[in-house]
């Protein structure tokens, strides 16, 4: 009698050790529920940015304290720059100003980020032809600033379309640093660095 009381006692356990078993599984299941249902907002704060199908860097040297400006003008007579940071498909993802703008405070310490660079973005592509200028729009020093730039196609892998370089020789200078032509399939023809002044339009 004793071992099927044991035997019935254990028989009686099982079911017990089984709802325990699935009521974990359903807190579990409501838990990771929770989390990805509490705060959207944050989830959407960190999205990947719409993507980009070009790349335009302008960059001088290092440490230099001359404000250069990017200027980009697209197919339809949209101009993207400093005070217009979005025009069309175009985006200026970086406005820097020298060394005015490159100071961080990190754990009670002042960090000086070297880099000098102006990025602009083609978040689409609309055919015709694209014009990229570099400004001198302040100088601190009164020196000439060696200016380059690169276009990188992004889509379907990076790829290297032009780089080069130009001198601005004093503040208040502009420089067609690349103008090109996009073709409805996407690539780019017609590179050019004839002068187009984009800054006197405003």
């Amino acid at each position: 009698m004793a071992r099927r009381r044991r035997h019935g006692a254990e028989a009686e356990v099982d079911p017990f050790y089984d709802m325990l078993f699935n009521m974990l599984i359903a807190f579990v299941f409501c838990f990771i529920v929770a989390l990805l249902a509490m705060n959207p907002k944050a989830l959407k704060a960190g999205d990947i940015p719409a993507k980009a199908e070009y790349i335009v860097t302008l960059s001088w040297p290092d440490n230099n304290p001359d404000d250069i400006d990017a200027w980009g003008q697209d197919p339809g007579g949209n101009l993207v720059w400093f005070r217009a940071r979005e025009a069309g498909l175009m985006h200026l993802d970086r406005d820097d100003r020298g060394l005015a703008n490159d100071t961080l405070v990190v754990n009670g310490k002042a960090i000086v980020n070297p880099l000098n660079q102006e990025v602009i973005t083609l978040r689409g592509m609309a055919t015709g032809e694209y014009t990229f200028n570099a400004h001198y729009y302040e100088s601190k020093d009164g020196q000439p600033v060696e200016v380059t730039v690169s276009v990188v196609k992004v889509n379907p892998r990076a790829e290297v379309v032009y780089y080069g370089s130009a001198t601005l020789a004093r503040k208040g200078d502009e420089a067609t640093l690349v103008r090109f032509s996009l073709l409805p399939d996407g690539s780019v023809t017609d590179i050019t660095t004839l002068p187009r002044p984009l800054v006197q339009r405003m």
